[in-house]
């Protein structure tokens, strides 16, 4: 039954023309980590053709940039790209996994009292739940290390704030939906706080600035938890 529905999935992949120079592709709900292994995948095909500029992953999603073309032209690019869709296969990446110690509740998750009650579940619960699992980066976007991560135990979905706050503080810990991540500076945001961590998640000065790279995988350790 879950290879059918997954297949099923499948067949509802469409690119969508956005401009003359972008298409973008959806992999249909929930998020997973095979979908996004075949984004992986599909980005290195697509790469590869002439017409392309950049191709940029996002949570199940693709966008590529092209260069200008002719509609004629546009629509014979996208049904290049549709043949890729018949048979895609999946990319592994064997990146490195770290822990990440987190300060949960009080002042440094002060979303995570009050999320827990909406959830009908305690502190500690939360918690536990959170750390117990082992995510894996799917893409980095939005701030420059900020690692977008699948594996969210569906427990602690939740959605965003309506109205986001205006100051974010660097090193927050959050939930957003159906995913979790790390603020690596200071920003607006709408996630859920429930912790804050002292790892930094870039730095100019290190060969390669950002910690974590998509296929890396981590897990939270909590330090100590305020309610």
């Amino acid at each position: 039954m879950k290879t059918k529905i997954v297949e099923r999935a499948l067949m509802e992949l469409q690119w969508q023309i956005c401009s003359e120079t972008n298409l973008a592709l959806f992999f249909p709900k929930p998020m997973t980590l095979d979908k996004q292994q075949k984004c992986w995948a599909l980005a290195d095909s697509i790469q590869q053709l002439p017409e392309v500029i950049e191709v940029v992953i996002g949570m199940n999603t693709l966008s590529v940039f092209i260069v200008s073309l002719p509609w004629s032209e546009l629509k014979d690019f996208k049904d290049r790209l549709s043949t890729l869709l018949d048979d895609i296969p999946s990319k592994t990446i064997n990146g490195k996994h770290i822990e990440i110690p987190v300060h949960y509740g009080g002042q440094y998750g002060p979303d995570l009292k009050a999320m827990a009650n909406e959830l009908g579940l305690s502190v500690a619960a939360v918690v536990d739940l959170h750390t117990e699992a082992t995510y894996t980066v799917y893409f980095i976007g939005f701030q420059p290390g900020f690692p977008y991560l699948g594996g969210l135990s569906e427990s602690l979905y939740f959605p965003r704030h309506a109205i986001p706050r205006t100051q974010v503080p660097a090193g927050s810990v959050g939930i957003g939906g159906e995913q979790t991540g790390v603020y690596p500076f200071e920003s607006p945001g709408g996630w859920q706080l429930l912790g804050k961590t002292d790892t930094s998640l870039f730095d100019l000065n290190k060969s390669s600035p950002t910690l974590l790279n998509a296929g890396d995988t981590l897990k939270f350790t909590a330090i100590d938890i305020y309610e």
